[in-house]
């Protein structure tokens, strides 16, 4: 149920700010790490807006840029995976908010409850 309702606003959002190709890409400022060369690489510093990772159960991933609504994610992460964004402002929403850490700014975030929805709002550092 939690997957219709992201998955639906991410496609209200995405009319909205009309499909220019770039839906479900990492923006030019994202890059992915993860998997068994990069696992636990997902580092922040104190100049990344957002880095998360998924450290429990597969979730649905959501992020985009705030006021504009461009999707740079969405889709299913991984145990392990990760992405890391270097602009902002960001909209992020987790359909298992207890299932990913999320680090703003250098500054991890208290982790959600497991099965709840999570959403972070990502402003420049």
């Amino acid at each position: 149920m939690a997957l219709l309702v992201v998955g639906g606003m991410a496609l209200v959002n995405a009319l909205k700010s009309g499909d220019d190709g770039k839906q479900g890409r990492p923006s030019a400022g994202a890059t992915a790490s993860g998997g068994a060369t990069h696992q636990g690489s997902a580092k922040a510093t104190a100049a990344t807006p957002l880095v998360i990772k998924v450290v429990g159960a597969a979730t649905n991933v959501v992020v985009t840029v705030a006021g504009s609504n461009e999707v740079l994610q969405q889709g299913v992460l991984n145990p392990g995976e990760g992405r890391k964004y270097d602009d902002a402002p960001l909209n992020v929403v987790a359909s298992d908010g207890g299932a990913v850490q999320v680090i703003i700014c250098g500054k991890t975030q208290p982790q959600k409850q497991t099965g709840q929805r999570g959403t972070w709002f990502v402003n420049k550092c």
